[in-house]
């Protein structure tokens, strides 16, 4: 697995477009997160679809081929130098095939953030763009608006990277102790599971750093994911794994023991609670970025900052 190609950061007056390529978005959160978005001298523009509802499937924002109409035009816009999605939710594998990523592989690299749902866009990223993309808060997310640390890591990464080489979760736990190095790439569980099989899926996670996290999965459901990954051999050769959050996920009493069960074998470092995901005060990780795991320290350094 080696590193991505690394996107610039923004500037002052920087244009970043919001998206929605999955789940429905409440107005109020929207304009709250636009005003986020204007405070730190950013210049968001809306796609047209954004507070769009699907007729038939309310958990839908719109079409799918509205959603990726929205994507697409934001990537492809030389004016816009970011792409935040809005939210997670469901729907985004459901638009990934729709989306022409020859002309957004020609359109060059830029941001793209989110999370959750996302985690389908992210592999489609870093498979048919090479790009790197960040692991972070959107634009209409709770913890992007009330969060404080969410908010400041993030607007951190966008716009001095170099601050933030050294990711570092102060109640995180050696699940497995010890060093490793390799590619960041990652994101919510379920999805990751689900991308098996499917069209330009990763072929595994050889040589890379896995980030898992995910919300509101009952404990034999999350033993299914992990199982499902081990005996497709997606894991096999991983050099480390850090687990975020695990919000709505049973009690850590349960979960906790769960994924020591299914990852320790896997003789790598891993370390829990890295404080990424679904959990109040969000990091944003960059997928895609050659770094180092100490999770004896519950540290990620990357070699380079996250954007040029």
């Amino acid at each position: 697995m080696k590193p991505l190609s690394r996107p610039a950061r923004l500037g002052p007056g920087a244009r970043v477009a919001v998206v929605a390529p999955s789940g429905p978005v409440p107005e109020e959160r929207l304009q709250a997160g636009l005003d986020v978005l204007r405070g730190w001298d950013l210049d968001p523009v809306v796609a047209p679809h954004v507070l769009d509802r699907h007729a038939a499937f309310d958990y839908l924002a719109g079409t799918d081929a509205d959603r990726a109409a929205d994507l697409q035009s934001a990537w492809c816009d030389p004016a816009v130098d970011a792409v935040l999605c809005a939210r997670g939710g469901y729907g985004a594998q459901r638009m990934a095939d729709l989306l022409d990523w020859e002309a957004m592989r020609a359109a060059g690299p830029k941001v793209f953030v989110g999370f959750s749902d996302i985690t389908a866009l992210h592999e489609a990223f870093a498979r048919r763009l090479d790009l790197v993309t960040l692991h972070g808060p959107m634009a209409a997310g709770i913890d992007f608006l009330k969060n404080a640390r969410a908010q400041e890591h993030l607007k951190a990464t966008l716009f001095a990277p170099e601050t933030v080489r050294v990711i570092a979760s102060a109640g995180s736990t050696p699940m497995v102790p010890g060093r490793a190095r390799g590619v960041t790439l990652g994101g919510c569980l379920a999805l990751l599971a689900a991308e098996l099989g499917t069209p330009h899926a990763r072929p595994g996670a050889r040589g890379g750093l896995l980030c898992l996290e995910d919300v509101g999965e009952e404990p034999y459901r999350l033993d299914r994911y992990l199982t499902q990954l081990l005996r497709a051999g997606w894991l096999d050769g991983v050099a480390g794994v850090l687990l975020g959050s695990w919000e709505q996920c049973e009690p850590a009493d349960r979960v906790h023991p769960l994924l020591a069960d299914r990852l320790a074998g896997l003789g790598v470092p891993v370390v829990r609670d890295f404080g990424f995901g679904h959990c109040p005060g969000a990091l944003t990780v960059p997928f895609g970025v050659a770094a180092e795991l100490d999770a004896d320290a519950g540290t990620l350094t990357l070699d380079e900052p996250a954007l040029r």
